[in-house]
């Protein structure tokens, strides 16, 4: 049995391109050659689009046309413009952006006068809604499609046919086996069958030759991870289009519904609507959270987890769960994240008459990882002073969980409620908050208020721990700090197509591995009988890439189909070779790029009938033919 393999045959030896210039060589190097049947038989082992030289359209419009869409449809473009879009994204993640934070924005425009005005004609404070960040992912959008339809349908065209029959020359492709036996070539070819199909070839018998295919994955796994991306380019502009993101402040004991009006902070996608908002509702029953008491890591949150009773619609069944950190409570296409926590004083303030007029929990905002926390407490409406006078009260809260004491700094010293302490600085007048200028409900608008004196006219300042109160000057009214709740804060977002956008990644991942690591090769199996009567076996293989291990798994068929079709003995030799050398035949006879074809006890395969080679039967001791030309 005898072997070659021409290891330098040059990459895509199926494709049109290399196809037609090897076959130039081949008729300049043989002579006549009237055998041009390789191009079939390496025709479509990948989809891409062929380009014809010979039919390019004239400078017109049409022209044009066509030249601009042939580009535009290229594999190259669309590479160029996915990476284009993955450097347009840069700006949108290092620039604040309008649509997540306006305060952002104003802050840079009025620390940059040059650049705040230019990123704004620019777009980079709305960089996904801008027109050149649009024309690039609409350019890509169309480009992946255009190039995608046309090879779907080849590729569907390829797995409805069969395998191209052998052609006249195999001794001209890259890796080649023959030998000489006396099985039958029915026998041959129903083993090499046999053979293949265990290997999961796709076979047929086409003539003398049987005929197999492998590898289909390749080009289904390339065309998978292009599909893929427009999956998650459409999931990702649908997602940005319908998208909501709010936040929700809820102290315990109280509860929300997913309204516009319901939320602190809200912001959305352009084609977002009201309507577009899943329908529930959750209580905050309980708040737990639990931290490091000692080590370096003192003060560490330990557990975060807010219980909550929600419930699905307006009349659905209210259920309970826990919300935990980066542990949603999953809704449709809404997801609960829970993001912050803090403290809330029970505070109970009266009037100089005696009567209340306020009676809450009052949210401070933390401000270091103790929880020291400060706010505003605002009494507009129903107080009156000791002469009777409508007025409005502004209270200025700072709140420590963990009070150090006396002579130690005023910052909590741990964030659990260890030794609550509550500093009150009370002032009246004007809130301004019927002036028609929005103000945060955690800050306290000074410009209208008066603080109230001591007898040594200094601003009243008290610290008050639980169940404290302190008397405002003149009869004013009385604070009493009645107790601490906790609040959580909970960001709920609405992302539709998050899950499509998942799913398109994940078969990107496959796809791409499929395209780099599965190889598209053929393999034909020639068997008919001398003119002496003996069986001549031809094993050729073909694959689409260098990187495909054609000759070793040519050599490992060759060698199952050599145990059913033994070589036969020349004329005039004693005894048949030994198993041993024959076996050796299978892997051995593997030879490096352009060496000779070994000789061996067996026909080789110069010595072949010309009925199965061609009319010029080679040399016994010529090479076997080089990669150029080999289509031939």
């Amino acid at each position: 049995m005898t072997t070659t393999d021409s290891g330098n045959r040059e990459k895509n030896a199926g494709t049109p391109e290399a196809s037609g210039d090897r076959e130039n060589t081949a008729r300049r190097g043989s002579g006549a050659v009237d055998d041009n049947d390789l191009g079939a038989a390496g025709s479509q082992l990948s989809t891409a689009p062929q380009e014809d030289a010979l039919n390019l359209p004239s400078l017109g419009v049409i022209g044009w046309a066509r030249w601009f869409w042939r580009q535009l449809t290229s594999m190259r473009v669309a590479l160029l413009l996915l990476f284009m879009l993955s450097l347009a994204a840069i700006p949108g993640s290092l620039i604040p952006q309008s649509g997540q934070d306006e305060s952002r924005v104003a802050d840079f425009m009025k620390r940059h006068d040059t650049l705040g005005p230019l990123y704004e004609k620019l777009g980079l404070f709305h960089v996904y809604g801008s027109v050149w960040f649009s024309a690039i992912y609409i350019l890509l959008f169309v480009s992946l499609i255009g190039c995608i339809v046309p090879r779907t349908g080849q590729f569907v065209g390829q797995l409805r046919g069969r395998p191209p029959g052998a052609p006249k020359r195999l001794t001209r492709l890259p890796a080649y086996a023959t030998w000489r036996t006396e099985a039958t070539p029915e026998q041959v070819r129903e083993a090499a069958l046999k053979e293949l199909k265990k290997r999961r070839f796709r076979t047929h018998l086409a003539g003398d030759a049987v005929a197999a295919e492998k590898g289909y994955l390749r080009e289904a796994g390339n065309l998978a991870f292009h599909i893929a991306l427009i999956v998650m380019l459409v999931a990702f502009a649908w997602g940005q289009l319908y998208r909501s993101e709010g936040n929700k402040l809820i102290v315990e004991g109280d509860g929300f519904a997913n309204t516009l009006t319901q939320y602190d902070d809200f912001k959305s996608g352009n084609l977002f609507t009201a309507e577009d908002l899943n329908p529930f509702s959750f209580d905050l029953k309980n708040f737990r959270g639990t931290y490091e008491t000692s080590g370096p890591n003192k003060g560490t949150p330990r557990i975060y987890e807010a219980s909550v009773d929600y419930a699905v619609g307006a009349d659905g069944k209210e259920r309970s769960t826990r919300i935990e950190v980066n542990k949603p409570l999953e809704i449709g296409d809404s997801k609960v994240y829970l993001v912050s926590h803090g403290y809330a004083p029970v505070i109970t303030i009266k009037d100089g008459r005696g009567k209340v007029v306020f009676q809450d929990a009052a949210p401070l905002l933390p401000l270091d990882s103790n929880v020291t926390s400060t706010g505003a407490i605002k009494v507009m409406d129903g107080y009156t002073d000791a002469k009777d006078k409508w007025d409005q009260l502004g209270i200025q809260a700072f709140f420590l969980p963990t009070y150090g004491g006396k002579n130690t700094a005023v910052v909590s010293q741990f964030p659990a409620l260890l030794n609550p302490v509550l500093n009150l600085e009370p002032y009246h007048g004007d809130l301004r908050v019927n002036a028609g200028i929005p103000q945060s409900v955690y800050q306290l608008d000074k410009s209208k208020l008066k603080g109230f004196k001591d007898s040594k006219g200094a601003q009243v300042r008290e610290n008050l721990k639980i169940g404290e109160s302190m008397t405002l000057p003149n009869g004013a009214g009385t604070i009493t700090f009645d107790g601490v709740k906790e609040w959580a804060g909970f960001q709920i977002t609405q992302q539709p197509g998050s899950g499509w956008a998942l799913g398109g990644a994940f078969t990107a991942i496959f796809g791409l591995a499929g395209s780099l690591f599965i190889q598209r090769r053929r393999v034909w199996v020639r068997a008919v009988a001398g003119p002496d009567g003996v069986t001549v076996v031809e094993m050729a293989g073909l694959g689409r890439s260098e990187s495909a291990k054609v000759p070793e798994e040519l050599g490992d068929l060759a060698a199952a189909v050599h145990e059913v079709a033994p070589t036969a003995a020349e004329p005039g030799s004693d005894s048949e070779p030994s198993a041993a050398a024959e076996a050796e035949g299978g892997d051995a006879d593997r030879r490096s790029p352009g060496a000779a074809a070994p000789t061996r006890a067996a026909a080789p395969a110069a010595r072949l009938p010309a009925a199965t080679t061609d009319s010029k039967t080679p040399d016994p001791q010529t090479p076997a033919v080089p990669s150029e030309g080999a289509e031939q």
